[in-house]
């Protein structure tokens, strides 16, 4: 069943539940006060009786409603301060929300919201709970054969949000559906299993997904990446039965004449190995069942194009998915070989499991020398030293130009998809030059440094002055056991702050 969430001025549905704001210190907002009087004071009742409850963020109060009432149940959501109240309060509260909604069997709810707060309006306190709704309803669970006992329940179905701003509350909330759609097929991606989402059937489910929505897609298989140079990228690929892919998926959201644009189009490259074994190199068995989410780059690049597309952007964008399996065989490529990239450098490889950046080089040149963008971002779950330094809360971002990440943390702030500037400095770049080739794959500071050198590596392939950023997600990607609006273990970060710099700057 999939959530219905709506915006009234009055209500429409015959409801189970009935849900208002309180904030800090218990104090009833409007709709609460309304609610109130109708069901004969049983909310301030409810308040004075116990002492948990303060109104704080992320509190809750489930009230059974009168026998006379409409409604089965009351639910008191906290909102705290109403002068702090922000983009992030609500968003979470709603993902909150969303669980209290479930535990409590809601089938069909209502939020009455007319309240302002500080400097949130009606209709973006309600857009941004229903936000949060939205992505906490997210479920994966396709390969159950039966749902689990606790998933048996009746789930919910729609949620109403009943306010005098339903209809900028409504338009506002339509973006962030389509920015959901995105993210919802970033995070199916991630969450499917390495048997069924490898090079080829990923690159089919790409094709399938955005081709009917008007984005042009364009896959390259080993064939063709072999004639067009993509030798690093192959490398990648040569122990696995199942060979590499490049897609390039296009959005011409502005017209011929954007195209033709002297300015270039907005480029985004995410690595896609859908299992990461490590190849020769293997990993570690524990936590090894996690590498099917190391394709979490080119999830985030499929899902922007779908976010685009759905909402008809107007910037003109190419995405590029580059996609291998690292597994170990007698084919596998090995420690010490050199490689010719696509750029016509050569490649030491000091290491089979650094892997992400081989297949980021090629896609890079091919982009940039294919059609001259005007900017270009990567992503990628290229590091555990990123996990180290930033965790899972902040994603580390090489940037190499003060105006883009400028408006990369704009938009991060914006988005609630947190970027942390990391230094592209000068002697990260040279680290990764070879004694006996152009460049390494690894830097010669062991386990130090080693996103500094990995973005370092990257560096050697951007071409001129063309702005470049580099996001390293090996941490935001797919933690989510912590975050209220996301089930583990895929988030789908960067199609939502990515969607926002192109919308806040190139349309």
């Amino acid at each position: 069943m999939i959530l219905t969430i709506t915006f009234h001025k009055s209500p429409k549905i015959k409801a189970d539940t009935a849900i208002v704001a309180v904030f800090k210190d218990n104090r009833l907002t409007a709709s609460a006060e309304k609610l109130d009087r109708l069901h004969g004071g049983i909310i301030k009742h409810h308040l004075k009786k116990q002492h948990k409850f303060k109104g704080r963020k992320d509190q809750f109060l489930v009230i059974a409603a009168p026998r006379d009432s409409d409604y089965a149940r009351i639910i008191l959501m906290g909102l705290g301060d109403p002068d702090k109240l922000g983009n992030e309060t609500c968003e979470h509260g709603g993902g909150r929300l969303y669980l209290t909604l479930s535990g409590a069997s809601a089938v069909r709810a209502q939020f009455f919201m007319d309240e302002e707060a500080g400097k949130m309006t009606a209709e973006d306190i309600a857009a941004r709970i229903a936000m949060g709704v939205r992505l906490r309803c997210y479920k994966f669970d396709k390969y159950r054969s039966k749902p689990k006992k606790e998933d048996e329940s009746a789930d919910l179905e729609t949620l109403e949000f009943v306010t005098s701003a339903a209809p900028r509350a409504g338009a506002i909330f339509s973006n962030f559906e389509h920015v959901a759609a995105g993210m919802f097929l970033a995070r199916n991606l991630v969450n499917e299993p390495p048997n069924e989402l490898y090079p080829d059937s990923f690159a089919r489910i790409i094709r399938d997904e955005l081709t009917p929505l008007g984005v042009e897609v364009e896959i390259f298989d080993e064939k063709k990446m072999a004639k067009l140079g993509f030798h690093a990228h192959l490398a990648v690929g040569m122990g696995s039965a199942r060979p590499p892919r490049v897609v390039v998926m296009r959005w011409n959201g502005g017209g011929k004449a954007k195209a033709k644009s002297k300015q270039g189009p907005l480029a985004f490259v995410g690595k896609g190995v859908t299992f990461d074994t490590g190849g020769i190199n293997i990993k570690p068995s524990a936590g090894l069942e996690d590498m099917k989410l190391d394709m979490g780059g080119a999830a985030a690049v499929v899902g922007l194009m779908k976010t685009l597309a759905l909402r008809k952007s107007k910037a003109h964008v190419v995405g590029i998915a580059g996609l291998a399996e690292n597994m170990p065989s007698h084919t596998a490529y090995r420690p010490s070989d050199i490689l010719k990239s696509l750029s016509g450098k050569t490649i030491e490889v000091m290491n089979t499991d650094a892997e992400g950046r081989l297949i980021l080089a090629d896609s890079l040149t091919y982009i940039q020398r294919t059609y001259k963008p005007r900017l270009i971002v990567d992503l990628a779950t290229l590091t555990g030293a990123m996990m180290v330094a930033l965790g899972y809360d902040y994603c580390g971002t090489f940037v190499n130009n003060d105006d883009l990440w400028a408006k990369l943390d704009a938009a991060g702030k914006e988005s609630l998809e947190n970027l942390w500037r990391m230094p592209l400095h000068e002697s990260y770049k040279k680290d990764m030059e070879s004694k006996i080739a152009d460049v390494r794959s690894l830097g010669g500071m062991g386990r130090y440094a080693g996103a500094c050198t990995a973005a370092g590596f990257l560096e050697h392939f951007i071409e001129g002055n063309t702005p470049w950023a580099h996001m390293d997600i090996a941490g935001t990607a797919w933690i989510g056991a912590d975050k209220p609006t996301c089930p583990r273990p895929g988030t789908g970060f960067g199609v939502r702050v990515l969607d926002r710099l192109i919308a806040a700057n190139y349309e």
